[in-house]
């Protein structure tokens, strides 16, 4: 069976790849449009503690981060071994331990109902986060939970691609349009060419909704502008920093290779798909994560990134086919957490346009669900 995948993020590169694996003729269509959310994003992948407590979100994250180890060991067997995932451990921070009790009862809760995957939970009083992140306040309390880990985005998506088109899989730059027959789709246009399919599958992110609109099919997703900031300090080894997570801040810290730590973010409802820099978004940004870590006042500002998370108007993903529309499965609409759901996300869609049981049921995330067409 013939599928197109419309995008080549996180989601799209990963649909692409377990299509090859799962014997379908895979073609892609990447853009390559200023502000993919998966070249921006900071790879935090914690969904034990996300403020989406919906329990179909849930299901979905946490199958998610379950599936991260089989994902890493199928690209190796790819020859894709160059992924940067690593579980460097977690840190939730507040002025006292007090502050820290909800979330204390809320990891062990997911512990009580053997979501292991958390690993340990310690409490850190006062001046102990500070201990394993040195930048941090010396005056901040912490939660520590071992299973937290960060991936960077772009190599991992690079490493899906390659692993799709070592299997097959052809490549398409432009711009994609949808083909139709009567309600359904039968293929996409990119630029002068009709590429035919079984199936096409929309993860093109914040910019779906465009792309369905033709078809009248209203997709309830946005972009939200996301600046984030690289900070460049003199020590070595800050891609074993474990990741600060935002719980009771919306802010965040995490290490990467090469001297690197990672700062954000700005969550701008309402950007449309405004590609600049912001003097606000980056003050906003720099106040608060300097707050928490003023050790961090005498780094580098080396690089500032922009992109457009794919936000939907209920808080959950567009994962499935509308009803009105055969031949499209969309997947869309993972918000901030587009590393951590993105990779298994593609593997439902993939099974989903090839007619297969998914791992989990995704009903609730209908991508029509909010539409009056």
């Amino acid at each position: 069976m013939k599928i197109v995948v419309v995008g080549a993020g996180i989601v799209g590169a990963s649909a692409a790849f377990h299509l090859t694996e799962l014997g379908a003729e895979v073609y892609f269509v990447d853009s390559n449009t200023p502000g993919r959310a998966t070249f921006a994003g900071a790879g935090i992948v914690c969904p034990w503690l996300s403020q989406n407590r919906d329990p179909r979100y849930e299901e979905l994250s946490f199958a998610a981060v379950r599936y991260y180890p089989e994902l890493i060991a199928r690209l190796s067997t790819a020859g894709e071994t160059g992924v940067d995932y690593d579980l460097v451990g977690g840190l939730v921070v507040a002025d006292s331990v007090q502050q820290l009790d909800s979330v204390v009862r809320r990891l062990q809760e997911h512990l009580e109902h053997g979501v292991k995957e958390i690993g340990q939970v310690r409490v850190l009083p006062i001046g102990g986060p500070k201990e394993l992140f040195p930048y941090l306040d010396s005056r901040l309390a912490g939660v520590h939970l071992s299973g937290a880990a960060r991936v960077t985005g772009e190599p991992l998506r690079m490493a899906l691609l390659n692993a799709a088109l070592k299997a097959g899989a052809v490549q398409l730059s432009g711009t994609a349009a949808l083909e139709r027959s009567g309600n359904a789709v039968v293929g996409v246009r990119v630029d002068d060419e009709i590429v035919s399919a079984g199936a096409v599958i929309v993860a093109a992110g914040a910019w779906s909704a465009d792309l369905c609109r033709p078809l009248n099919l209203r997709l309830e997703v946005e972009p939200q502008r996301g600046q984030i900031l690289h900070l460049r300090v003199s020590e070595a080894n800050t891609e074993a920093l474990p990741v600060i997570v935002p719980v009771l801040s919306d802010y965040y810290l995490l290490g990467f290779h090469e001297s690197r730590v990672v700062m954000g973010a700005t969550r701008e409802t309402g950007s449309g798909f405004d590609f600049r820099i912001t003097a606000g978004g980056v003050a906003e940004v720099l106040q608060e994560g300097l707050r928490l870590a003023p050790g961090l006042n005498t780094a580098t500002l080396a690089e500032i990134r922009v992109g457009f998370r794919p936000i939907s108007k209920d808080g959950l993903p567009l994962l499935g086919r509308p009803w009105s529309t055969p031949g499209l499965v969309i997947a869309t609409g993972l918000g901030r957490y587009g590393l951590t759901v993105g990779p298994f996300a593609g593997l439902l869609a993939a099974k989903l346009a090839l007619g297969e049981a998914t791992e989990i049921n995704v009903a609730g995330f209908e991508p029509d669900r909010n539409s009056a067409e």
